[in-house]
């Protein structure tokens, strides 16, 4: 089953440039554990060591946040979008 993977710009060095990754797995948790296998300069991104969702790093699985969905476990049928968008740091002062 596959899945696309929207990989923000500032993310985008650690997979040769692309906008969408096509990935496969049954749940969230397969499906970034595919792209850091396929990309592994995105672990350190993505997860936290112990296997988490680093707490800056938002993924929506077909525009719902996926911690607020089932995390991880948040089923990930073929043909929908992830898409990971690092929270920003700055502002206005």
């Amino acid at each position: 089953m596959s899945v696309s993977v929207r990989i923000p710009p500032v993310l985008r060095a650690h997979v040769g440039g692309v906008k969408v990754v096509q990935m496969s797995g049954a749940t969230l948790g397969e499906v970034l554990s595919a792209l850091v296998v396929a990309h592994a300069d995105l672990r350190e991104q993505i997860f936290e060591s112990d296997g988490a969702l680093r707490r800056w790093v938002n993924v929506y699985v077909d525009g719902a946040d996926a911690r607020h969905l089932a995390g991880l476990e948040t089923p990930t049928p073929a043909g929908i979008e992830v898409v990971i968008l690092p929270a920003m740091a700055g502002g206005s002062r």
